[in-house]
């Protein structure tokens, strides 16, 4: 796959965002040193829509930000969402006192992160609420709504709701209306050849020249029929057919359709599917009452489009044609909203790169430590993130098998910022605060659901507790035993699940076990329970994540969650037993 990138990939996402924001700075202004902006000239005492997720579908969510549309943008990296500080510091930028309306695909990673977020705001005293997109009814069945994903209908959906915004509703009106909106949409998308992700030498799926799938999800998640290629008119018959089965329209039904390419389809092609969808539309007697065809919501040069049919009354049909602008998406006139640029010229962006060096690791003495000191604790989390790091191709390869291919890439991002706050704690002499720090930041930075799931297991376990300088292995135990419990609270995995938790569950119950012995001994119990743990994720179907709709095709491949704990506890034991790489 050819791909137009620069050299270093790591950094794709902000540089990225500095060119886009650079390049229309008389719109936008970025929120401090995140990957987030905010209209420059913002509307005024009204209700703030917020919307995010993963890069790599562009213009969502990046084009959608402007008058009418969303008043901030909170950019995740790579196909993962955006982390809980990110989002949080976006809405303290553009709250008014209105409220915020966060909107986004309904992805656990998004959830996971806009959740956290809303209740760090509401700490604060800001009025939140979310409104999840799961326009995608090939992803799951009707009884089933709140496990689809959302794709294109995504669109619409913040359409509606910045206008609703900006005709000065209350919070609650606002969100009925954008729920409104959200429950009348579906969409059904096609593919023609896989996506690819920056850094990644393979693409996403593999998918024959000679073939398509119906129903494919933005990521390659698998649709509901592999076939051979065929015709732009059977295509489009087949796709037809099952979103009017889906949505039971019916003679006399009003409309309005989104054609979407999903990064590589040309707009010629783009404009024959409308052509072939509007004769089954007219002869079926349904009224098409707007349409749009362009390139709205992509996977990085994925063949093939989307149809979304959104399903209309005289309220939402208000909403849909008030006027919006913003770089990539325009209705009407907007009147009453400077949109000239203003103070554009006060500031100019710039990229920090953040990477940091392989660390130097110290213990305090050689041969087997009996316990962890705050310095040793310190050391040894350096080890283990340089240990993922080096890993991150290996992690890769696990997760492109069944996942988004992008587990490799978020682990090493969020172990360099555990690395960069570490550094900075030579002279912590709480051996908890260590744990806790690096925790934190990996929260912070990673985004997708990996993001607060290992965050988490530094982070609980060891939040909260009274300062220790050194730590015995009943104390580690206890930590771990800890992080567990909150990771089963917010992630909902059990046992079994395909997670994380299969390799670090009989991991924790080792050291419990083994908790009254040596450290070492303790640590060699929990990477062979690991170990086995991650094993065993072979033989399970998926619970969560992208691999959940592979049903039995995910197994046979193990979970590159329960690979990292894994790796974890094996660099752990390494440091411990003096036996570092």
């Amino acid at each position: 796959m050819k791909a137009i990138l620069n050299s270093n990939v790591e950094n794709v996402v902000e540089e990225m965002l500095v060119g886009y924001l650079q390049a229309y700075k008389k719109y936008y202004k970025k929120i401090g040193e995140y990957n987030a902006f905010k209209l420059r000239n913002q509307r005024k005492d009204k209700v703030v829509i917020i919307i995010g997720g993963g890069t790599g579908h562009e213009p969502l969510f990046s084009g959608f930000c402007g008058a009418g549309l969303a008043d901030a943008v909170a950019d995740g990296n790579i196909c993962a969402s955006p982390n809980p500080e990110l989002i949080y510091e976006t809405a303290k930028a553009v709250d008014q006192g209105k409220g915020v309306l966060f909107i986004y695909g309904n992805y656990a990673g998004d959830n996971l992160n806009f959740d956290m977020a809303e209740e760090m705001l509401s700490k604060d005293g800001i009025k939140t609420g979310h409104v999840r997109v799961w326009d995608d009814f090939a992803s799951a069945p009707k009884e089933r709504i709140t496990d689809r994903r959302g794709i294109a209908g995504d669109i619409f959906v913040i359409k509606c709701a910045g206008a609703a915004a900006d005709a000065g509703l209350p919070f609650e009106e606002v969100v009925r209306i954008t729920e409104k909106v959200r429950d009348n949409i579906n969409t059904i998308g096609i593919a023609t050849s896989p996506g690819t992700l920056p850094g990644n030498e393979k693409p996403t799926f593999e998918l024959a020249d000679d073939e398509i799938e119906f129903g494919m999800g933005l990521h390659g998640e698998p649709g509901i029929e592999r076939t051979k290629m065929m015709s732009c008119e059977k295509i489009v018959d087949r796709m037809y057919s099952e979103i009017k089965k889906e949505m039971e329209l019916k003679k006399d039904d009003e409309i309005a359709v989104m054609i979407n390419g999903l990064g590589s389809t040309p707009l010629l092609s783009l404009n024959l599917v409308y052509y072939d969808l509007y004769k089954h539309l007219n002869e079926d007697g349904i009224k098409v009452y707007d349409a749009e065809i362009k390139t709205y919501c992509t996977c990085m040069e994925m063949g093939g489009f989307s149809i979304t049919i959104l399903r209309l009354d005289e309220e939402i049909k208000k909403y849909l044609d008030a006027p919006c602008f913003c770089p990539f998406y325009a209705k009407g006139a907007v009147t009453g909203n400077d949109i000239s640029g203003g103070d554009a010229d006060d500031d100019e962006l710039e990229f920090d790169e953040t990477d940091t060096a392989p660390a130097k690791i110290v213990r305090s003495k050689a041969g087997e430590l009996t316990e962890l000191n705050a310095a040793d604790a310190r050391n040894m989390l350096l080890y283990v993130a340089d240990k993922i790091i080096a890993n991150k191709p290996y992690l890769t390869e696990v997760d492109s098998a069944i996942g988004d291919g992008d587990h490799g890439i978020g682990m090493a991002g969020g172990m360099q910022k555990a690395k960069k706050k570490l550094s900075g704690m030579e002279n912590e002499d709480n051996a908890y605060a260590v744990f806790e720090a690096a925790g934190q930041a990996m929260l912070m930075s990673m985004g997708g659901a990996s993001g607060v799931i290992f965050g988490s297991l530094y982070l609980a376990g060891a939040k909260g507790m009274e300062a220790k300088s050194v730590l015995t292995p009943k104390d580690l135990a206890d930590m771990e035993k800890k992080s567990l419990e909150a990771i089963k609270e917010r992630g909902r995995a059990s046992l079994g699940d395909k997670t994380m938790v299969d390799a670090l569950s009989p991991a924790v119950d080792a050291m419990e076990e083994k908790a009254g012995g040596s450290l070492l001994e303790m640590l060699k119990a929990a990477e062979e329970a690991a170990r086995a743990g991650m094993e065993n994720t072979k033989k399970y179907q998926a619970k969560f994540g992208r691999a959940k709709s592979l049903l039995e095709r995910a197994i046979g491949h193990q979970d590159a969650g329960a690979t990292s704990v894994y790796l974890i506890l094996q660099g752990m034991r390494e440091f411990v037993e003096d036996k570092c790489l």
